[in-house]
């Protein structure tokens, strides 16, 4: 059988990389006694694999990760059992039994079918460089950069270390531009339906919450953001931070940082995304 796990990273394990995580699961997998398919070859390994990386630094509610077993668990056994395993900052929330491919295609990953992804982006108080408007000028001043019709920012290109230039805006999906930042366009993908293959923890914790009402209190500004993700047009929120710090005025600065936690991954075009 084949599942999809969604579960969070948040707290110290925010600054592990994706490759310490991915030996981090499958460790754990071992601990919770599941048996999970290997690989063929001089060297197996465990049939797993992940949706799009997350940046170190960055928290997350929305991370899922396939694997393959070779044995028959409940989706809400396998949510326990991890959970049973996992460390302080992890946490699975939720797992679902992956249908069968039609006509004998090959199986789409996670990875594979991620197209956007929807992130909340604090402004951090205690970076050198801060902005000099109030939390609402600042949304005022979002609302504006948001409403350009381009958006061009140069992009690095890794693999020819080369520059490029790119127009953000097609690849903003959303954003939530009323006083209080508002986050309603992200409230438009329906969730998945309990059931004998889904299975939910009843109550997901506010991971994102004690960051909201921090800003709140401070009047410091934070956005709602979907954009475009995953292996074509992939578009880090930082990038799209940096391009309204420039349309404010600021240089880019490596002082300037944002705190970004993601909120969850879709497949699908716009605007009829669905969750992994």
């Amino acid at each position: 059988m084949n599942v999809r796990i969604r579960f969070a990273k948040y707290g110290a394990v925010k600054f592990i990389g994706h490759l310490d995580v991915m030996r981090y699961f499958q460790k754990a997998v071992r601990r919770a006694g599941l048996k999970i398919a290997y690989s063929q070859g001089f060297h197996p390994h465990q049939i797993m694999s992940f949706a799009s990386p997350l940046g170190v630094g960055i928290t997350s509610e929305g991370e899922y990760m396939d694997m393959e077993l070779t044995a028959e668990y409940s989706p809400r056994e396998i949510v326990e059992r991890l959970n049973e395993t996992m460390a302080d900052g992890f946490s699975v929330l939720s797992c679902r039994i992956l249908p069968e491919p039609l006509n004998g295609r090959k199986r789409e990953t996670a990875m594979s079918l991620v197209t956007a992804a929807d992130y909340l982006v604090f402004e951090k108080q205690n970076s050198e460089c801060k902005f000099p408007q109030s939390g609402k000028e600042l949304r005022s001043e979002w609302c504006r950069f948001y409403g350009q019709k381009s958006i061009p920012v140069v992009k690095k290109v890794k693999k020819s270390n080369t520059e490029t230039t790119v127009d953000l805006k097609p690849f903003l999906f959303g954003s939530g531009c009323l006083e209080t930042a508002d986050s309603e366009m992200l409230a438009g993908v329906l969730p998945h339906t309990a059931g004998p293959d889904y299975y939910e923890l009843e109550t997901i914790p506010d991971f994102a919450g004690e960051l909201k009402e921090f800003y709140k209190e401070k009047d410091c500004f934070y956005v709602p953001l979907r954009v475009s993700a995953g292996s074509a047009d992939n578009i880090k929120p930082e990038l799209v931070m940096e391009a309204f710090a420039r349309f404010l005025g600021f240089e880019k600065d490596d002082s300037l940082h944002w705190q970004i936690h993601r909120l969850d991954m879709y497949t699908g075009e716009a605007p009829d995304f669905k969750r992994l």
